[in-house]
């Protein structure tokens, strides 16, 4: 992966994906983005220029907000973001550094077509990638345009209702494109500081995207479609600890956690429909029947599914990792029948041996492991434990 020294950012070239090395005095004056652009060092949005009329807006991610889980899915393209409005009693765009007003503001010129876009500056995402050499170093993931593929979606931009101790406030979650723009030239970026944009310099996903509103997106296919062990379980000890709590609270009554594995699901995708959650049995049987709503909302098509939930220690706590193996997952294919797919929904991680076979064989399984469950609930607005165990109280 390609590193850029700190004392070369001002003279370098933007690689996706490069990190981009901070100082090692001990002071802000380490923020690497600092170096690349003339913005500040604090906050989620960061503007060169006024708030009304930015020049150029960095966008930067540090992962460590679990009830706002900002989310960059490389498969489609798409970075959800979230707001700076996380107090309550305040209006959601009375924010100390304007995150919140800006979003509305590009959100504003996006649907005004053309004359709007031309009016949007670039975005540029970066996100927290400490290294041995500084904590500041951040990562280069791309730049972002405003909206997804679907215009004028009502999910581009929507303003959420969250709580903190006992006060209800708005933010909003923000929906950005990545552009297919693997190299941003230095050249490029101090014209667009400047105030005086080369449009030559420019990358063409931009141009194109400014001229016609199409994105060039920058999709990246998973190569690796057999998740490891670790990569299926959270990652933070505070989500660790969620999932600790969930399971506990299931530990003597495993049956209980076949409607909640149901309700996961149908979190995951407003298309999922669960039609029955079958009668709980120990010997674990089929535990819920749904639909996925495929094609257009005036003339919907339906495909079965069939679900099973299994609420096994995922050893991440005391006791030691219980995985879903061979046996349970030839179970749910034998019962998909005439069905069109299956779906495991686990506390705990698949066993290699059977996540190999399924893909190997292409069955059409869905798998939901433990880290899967608390990356739904955090994105439903469930992130801290006395909101998750507030919302178990009802299994």
């Amino acid at each position: 992966m390609k590193t850029i020294p700190f004392n070369q950012l001002l003279d370098t070239d933007l690689t996706v994906d490069c990190i981009c090395e901070g100082g090692s005095a001990g002071t802000f004056g380490d923020e690497p983005i600092t170096k690349i652009f003339p913005v500040g060092t604090q906050g989620g949005f960061r503007f060169s220029g006024t708030a009304k009329k930015p020049k150029v807006l960095v966008l930067f991610t540090d992962g460590s907000q679990p009830d706002w889980p900002d989310y960059l899915d490389f498969e489609a393209g798409i970075f959800t973001y979230f707001g700076d409005q996380r107090t309550p009693g305040r209006e959601l765009h009375d924010t100390k550094l304007k995150g919140n007003f800006i979003l509305r503001e590009i959100f504003n010129l996006l649907y005004k077509g053309k004359e709007g876009r031309d009016l949007i500056p670039p975005i540029f995402l970066f996100q927290k990638y400490p290294t041995d050499y500084s904590g500041w170093s951040r990562q280069f993931r791309g730049l972002l345009v405003p909206g997804t593929e679907k215009k004028n979606s009502q999910d581009d931009l929507v303003a959420l209702w969250r709580s903190m101790d006992g006060n209800r406030f708005l933010n909003y979650r923000a929906m950005f494109t990545v552009l297919n723009a693997p190299v941003i030239s230095r050249a490029w970026i101090n014209s667009v500081v400047s105030g005086k944009e080369d449009k030559g310099l420019a990358p063409k996903s931009w141009t194109s995207w400014k001229k016609t509103g199409k994105a060039n997106i920058l999709k990246a296919r998973r190569t690796i479609e057999i998740r490891s062990k670790e990569s299926q379980m959270p990652i933070t000890k505070h989500d660790q600890n969620l999932l600790g709590v969930l399971v506990k609270h299931f530990e003597d009554r495993p049956v209980a956690f076949e409607k909640l594995a149901a309700d996961i699901y149908r979190m995951s995708d407003s298309n999922v429909v669960i039609d029955t959650v079958t009668r709980g049995v120990i010997d674990g049987g089929r535990d819920a029947i749904g639909r996925f709503k495929l094609g257009l909302k005036s003339d919907p098509v339906y495909v079965d599914f069939v679900l099973e939930a299994k609420c096994y220690n995922p050893g991440i706590f005391q006791g030691t990792l219980n995985s879903v193996g061979v046996r349970e997952v030839s179970r749910l294919i034998s019962r998909i029948k005439h069905r069109q797919f299956g779906v495991m929904v686990t506390t705990s991680v698949i066993a290699k041996q059977a996540y190999s076979e399924v893909r190997e064989d292409q069955h059409p399984i869905v798998f939901i492991s433990g880290g899967d469950i608390i990356d739904v609930l955090k994105t439903s607005g469930i992130g801290i434990e006395s909101d998750l165990r507030d919302f178990l109280s009802s299994y």
